[in-house]
């Protein structure tokens, strides 16, 4: 009797222990700044419990993760505190590629050793740098981030009470595994975050539409680009880059496909013979160009090419100086406007009348592009943003490896 007395005890502690372990939260966010204009939570636990076990479903995984290098100190290891939920944010009037994070720091001489085998350099003034993040020490906190452009700028944290509710992880997220949430004066809109074997989703919590048909249809042409967006669309993602723009191209609908292809450049040079006389020489190189067409739909022609014109981006030549890929040529034939490379025609898909970006991975991007080579691009098939109504997704696709992505 006394050994299922002590079997139940053991079990009980045992069930409370791994609840607390990978399951208790606490929700609070603590450093989600008041200039922060966009949020991304990660929940940790749920990360770590679905880690696991896809690492016990991969029994080949331990002989590797045994045989790795020891020499680099893990995070769990690294003298931070990881919080239950990792908030990441972007700050308001910041580039697209500035992010940061602030976390707790608990053992300063742990953390120390965690920066040195993550081969980060002391750049002055409690501030570390390696090829990816940069690193700022204030007191017992540090503020992680990929840019150093606006360390100083990061605001006090957001009030306890936010949009009438207490603030925490529920403001933000529901069953996700993280979250991202767009923040506006008048309103905060919330994506979930699913990691998935071989993919990434994102979308809105109430999204009732399947864009898988279209994914399908659209993974199954060679086009490198495929898009198709209405005026709506095209000025939220305007406005990343470059503000509205919508109204004063009076655009409203857009169609595009692209192909890429290498081909040769000529590079012509002079020098001199060995009589001083001038001679030209020709030399060729490999490089990448874009074949395209661009179909703008607008209610006021005459005011989009003005717009083009006033902006210096039509040429005496009517070639669309904004695209610096090849020669293109542009035209205007009722309510749309047509950009076209000159090189080599292609084809635009039939519409959709659905609202799409459909990026198809090319190694072409490689060689043109030297911050996508780097081997996560490699590993990324598509990408897909789609919306229809108030359904929004974005989707990305990574190749199927021997491992999920949690593992890889």
């Amino acid at each position: 009797m006394k050994k299922i007395y002590i079997f139940l005890v053991l079990t009980i502690l045992l069930s409370v222990g791994i609840y607390f372990l990978f399951f208790h939260k606490d929700k609070s966010l603590k450093y989600i700044p008041e200039n922060a204009d966009v949020v991304i939570l990660v929940d940790v636990k749920k990360a770590t419990r679905q880690y696991i076990f896809s690492f016990l479903t991969y029994p080949s995984k331990w002989v590797e993760d045994s045989k790795k290098n020891k020499n680099k100190t893990s995070i769990s290891d690294s003298g931070l505190k990881i919080p239950d939920f990792l908030q990441i944010f972007h700050l308001k009037e910041t580039k697209v590629s500035e992010w940061y994070t602030i976390l707790e720091i608990k053992d300063k001489a742990k953390f120390s050793e965690f920066l040195k085998s993550r081969q980060f350099v002391n750049d002055g003034k409690n501030q570390f740098k390696n090829n990816q993040f940069f690193i700022k020490i204030d007191g017992e906190k540090c503020i992680v981030g990929t840019s150093n452009l606006n360390l100083k700028n990061i605001g006090k944290p957001l009030l306890q009470k936010f949009r009438a509710q207490v603030l925490n992880a529920d403001s933000f997220m529901n069953n996700g595994l993280g979250s991202i949430s767009f923040i506006s004066e008048l309103r905060t809109q919330n994506f979930s975050i699913d990691l998935k074997d071989d993919e990434i989703e994102i979308k809105n919590e109430q999204n009732s539409i399947d864009f898988e048909s279209l994914i399908s249809e659209l993974n199954n042409k060679t086009q490198f680009l495929d898009a198709e967006l209405d005026s709506e669309n095209i000025n939220k993602i305007g406005s990343v880059f470059k503000g509205n723009i919508t109204d004063s191209l009076s655009v409203n609908h857009l169609k595009m496909s692209a192909n890429l292809a290498e081909v040769n450049d000529t590079i012509i040079s002079y020098g001199y013979d060995d009589d001083f006389n001038e001679i030209e020489k020709i030399s060729y190189q490999k490089i990448v160009q874009p074949d395209y067409e661009i179909l703008l739909q607008t209610s006021n022609p005459d005011k989009t090419w003005m717009y083009f014109q006033h902006k210096k981006w039509i040429n005496a030549q009517n070639q669309f100086t904004a695209i610096p890929f090849q020669p293109n040529l542009m035209s205007s034939d009722k309510n749309q406007i047509s950009i076209k490379s000159t090189r080599k025609a292609v084809k635009l898909n039939e519409t959709k009348k659905q609202d799409y970006i459909f990026i198809k991975n090319n190694p072409l991007l490689y060689s043109s592009f030297k911050t996508l080579n780097n081997q996560f691009f490699k590993d990324i098939e598509y990408l897909f943003y789609g919306n229809k109504d108030q359904n929004y997704m974005v989707k990305i696709k990574f190749k199927k490896e021997k491992y999920p992505l949690i593992l890889r």
